[in-house]
């Protein structure tokens, strides 16, 4: 059910990112403030990571994740509304409440996490990000459909793929509500706390264990460490990937259409960059298991500014050339994301995994609102290919970050395991310590 419900949530995060900046230059008609749109889904992103966090940590992932998408769709029918009657303000307040959208899409691949032993933490997130790759593929290519629909319904055709998003929030919404049974951080909870309870039996008599297990294994859950310095590493990875991700993403539907490029066209380019986000996803999980959450995160880094440079320096008639940026941009924001869950997951302790997570959700979305937004102002101010280069040099930066923060002694022999032969293969046994 968690893979049908990304599914559906992709095709409803592919409608912002394909037109919601055409949208908005559009109705303002200005190139200077079409990255708003994107700077207001992911502000929205911010303020939903952290109220879905909350949600989750105190009543588990199902109902976090439910109020997200049936939320996001809310947006999404605000967005048509605006584009049909023109109001400005209307699409701004409703771009932010559709950011919740891809906060709730983000914040699923932690479920996938939930019963995942460190040795297969990577794979167990890259394979909900997998499950994301359909809709967010087919989306995008949708446009043209999508505007038939929408011109036929008298709305705008760049508000098209924003009913889509409608439909497929509140699918993924239904889905989850209905069907994501067992909860999987509660049930990761409930055998945390049968462990702790079965070690007390071994080491005390019977009677006085049965009488404190409840009590000690929620005193042992609280006092597992947490390792700030993972925290901090794995969130600057996202971070930084997410702020250069948007900001190239954000401008290059807006550059190929100032270029002549049609909307499909760069429908088609946002399609294969989306797919390049999420279809590397299973092979990722892999290497970040076998190497190294570290070393994957600097090859993130390295593989971003390839596509900056790539994006900077093809010519604005090249769609190939264009296309192929956009799917280094993808693999790259795909090696930090699956990494950096990776490390801030091993880095936090069960009993404050899901607010702790959402807070450094928050972060990533302050990033990507910070990106969009500035990306409209570069290209109006020094073009395309500045954005370009500059973000991809940022990216860059990730490697000596990386090698600042080194990596913990739980983080080494975390990776030596899962290369032994015989590592854990498919959930942490119960009490497992992250």
């Amino acid at each position: 059910m968690l893979a049908l419900s990304q599914t559906l949530s992709g095709a409803g995060l592919a409608a912002g990112i394909t037109v919601g900046a055409l949208l908005a230059e559009e109705m303002l008609g200005s190139t200077g403030l079409s990255g708003l749109p994107a700077a207001l889904f992911t502000g929205g992103a911010a303020l939903g990571a952290v109220g879905i966090g909350r949600v989750c940590q105190r009543w588990g992932r199902r109902p976090g994740l439910t109020l997200g998408y049936a939320t996001a769709g809310l947006g999404s029918l605000g967005v048509v509304l605006a584009a049909a009657v023109g109001t400005v303000w209307l699409l701004f307040l409703s771009l932010l409440v559709y950011g919740a959208g891809t906060a709730t899409t983000l914040m699923a691949r932690y479920a996938g996490a939930d019963l995942a032993s460190p040795a297969r933490r990577g794979r167990a997130v890259s394979l909900v990000l997998f499950a994301t790759t359909l809709g967010a593929v087919v989306g995008p290519n949708l446009v043209g459909v999508t505007g038939d629909v929408a011109h036929g319904l008298g709305v705008p055709r760049l508000a098209g793929p924003f009913l889509l998003a409608v439909v497929a929030y509140a699918a993924a919404a239904v889905v989850l509500g209905a069907f994501l049974r067992p909860d999987p951080l509660r049930l990761a909870r409930a055998r945390a706390a049968e462990a702790a309870s079965k070690g007390e039996l071994e080491r005390e008599e019977e009677r006085e264990a049965q009488r404190e297990a409840g009590a000690e294994s929620k005193a042992a859950e609280a006092a597992e460490p947490t390792n700030v310095r993972g925290i901090v590493s794995g969130a600057s990875v996202m971070t930084l990937t997410q702020l250069v991700m948007i900001a190239i993403m954000t401008m290059t539907p807006v550059h190929m259409r100032a270029h002549g490029h049609a909307t499909e066209t760069a429908g088609l380019v946002i399609a294969l960059h989306v797919a390049a986000m999420y279809l590397p996803s299973p092979l990722t999980g892999v290497l970040v298991d076998r190497i190294g959450r570290r070393r994957v995160a600097a090859a993130s880094g390295i593989v971003l500014l390839a596509a900056g440079g790539l994006a900077a320096l093809a010519p604005a008639h090249s769609v190939p050339a264009l296309a192929a940026a956009l799917v280094l941009l993808g693999i790259g924001w795909n090696f930090g994301l699956v990494s950096g869950t990776a490390i801030v997951t091993d880095a936090v302790p069960l009993a404050t995994r899901a607010s702790t997570q959402g807070l450094v959700d928050v972060g990533i979305a302050v990033a990507g609102a910070t990106g969009g937004l500035a990306s409209g102002l570069v290209v109006a101010t020094g073009g395309y290919a500045t954005l370009a280069l500059a973000g991809g040099l940022v990216a860059l930066g990730l490697v000596p970050l990386l090698a600042l923060t080194g990596r913990s002694k739980d983080e080494t022999a975390r990776t030596r395991s899962a290369a032994a032969p015989g590592s854990p293969a498919v959930t942490a046994a119960p009490g497992e310590r992250t």
